[in-house]
């Protein structure tokens, strides 16, 4: 079992929730410890050590939830998040603190934070309090999306077809999700790239290409996802 240094507990692989977080926090191993079982979760993690990086990131970057150490060598992300939130910055944040006092607590939230996690913490925990912010935000999707005889039951993260399970991996119901999320609409590759892969990874070519084609192998007929050629893919019962 992995052990961290100030936060506990390791996570079982599941299906990729769609969830692209930022992780800001100076120390490395534990950075690299949470973002490693946060990836297991099936989320994208773009790892960051410092304010300046995070401010650039958040100003750049569509994530659904922002996960952000307090305390840091440059600075209090409080502050930041507060000047951000004041330049329209919409993304959910929730602050790890090593200070886990009431004052903290209301300073975190009166600057713009949406939930709080003191040191040590449960991986666990962590997990459900990114997910139950990131479907807080995504709010105007139903609970299950319906695409013909096809449900992709988004708390579940579980997918069947005509009432029967199909199995995907993390990678594969990421992009299914994605497009289903966006049906009758043309979703280009590099959307999908930066949708379903974080920045440390380093997918080939065509590896879309490839996941889509297992994806629909596993779907089954009539074709659900169909490729739109030159432009991207789209997600429809008649294309």
């Amino acid at each position: 079992m992995t052990r961290f240094r100030r936060c506990r507990g390791v996570l079982p692989p599941r299906h990729t929730d769609g969830v692209r977080v930022l992780l800001l926090d100076d120390d490395a191993q534990l950075r690299a410890d949470v973002a490693r079982q946060l990836r297991r979760a099936g989320m994208s993690i773009d790892e960051v050590a410092d304010l300046a990086t995070a401010d650039e990131h958040l100003c750049v970057t569509p994530y659904d939830v922002a996960v952000l150490d307090r305390s840091l060598p440059d600075g209090d992300a409080a502050t930041m998040l507060a000047r951000l939130r004041e330049n329209g910055l919409a993304v959910p944040v929730i602050f790890l603190t090593c200070h886990d006092d009431v004052g903290d607590r209301i300073d975190g939230l009166d600057a713009g934070g949406d939930d709080y996690l003191g040191k040590p913490f449960a991986i666990g925990e962590l997990v459900a309090r990114i997910r139950s912010l990131a479907r807080r935000t995504a709010a105007v999707r139903p609970p299950v999306l319906a695409l013909g005889d096809l449900r992709v039951d988004l708390a579940r993260a579980a997918v069947t077809r005509d009432g029967r399970p199909v199995t995907l991996t993390p990678k594969e119901y990421s992009l299914l999700e994605h497009l289903v999320g966006r049906a009758g609409q043309v979703v280009s590759r590099q959307e999908l790239l930066e949708h379903c892969w974080d920045e440390y990874e380093e997918p080939s070519s065509n590896v879309i290409e490839a996941r889509i084609a297992r994806m629909r192998a596993k779907l089954g007929s009539p074709p659900l996802v169909h490729t739109v050629r030159g432009t991207g893919y789209l997600a429809a019962v008649h294309p």
